[in-house]
């Protein structure tokens, strides 16, 4: 299964996998606007992979298969100010 890669202009680490380069189609228009013009990354065959990078790749293969798209957003933060708060309150309880 090949597929060309994107990387969002506007959105640090956030790529979009579409199944045919430069045919954004089956992606929601509102999407595209939030992602703003897509800048191609590569073209990748995941038929000979076993894993990707940041992506879980069955899940990227299922939403290509059943969406025509997959989306990838940057890796969750830890909030450390958050939990060193949680922690402090639980400690004056």
């Amino acid at each position: 299964m090949l597929c060309a890669i994107y990387k969002s202009p506007k959105k640090d680490q956030t790529f979009l996998y579409v199944l045919r380069r430069d045919d954004f189609s089956a992606v929601p228009e509102a999407l595209l606007n939030s992602f703003g013009p897509p800048q191609l990354v590569t073209l990748l065959n995941l038929a000979g992979r076993d894993q990707l990078a940041n992506a879980d790749i069955e899940k990227v293969r299922q939403s290509l298969n059943e969406q025509g798209f997959y989306l990838q957003m940057p890796p969750q933060q830890e909030d450390w100010l958050a939990e060193h708060k949680d922690w402090l309150n639980k400690e004056q309880q």
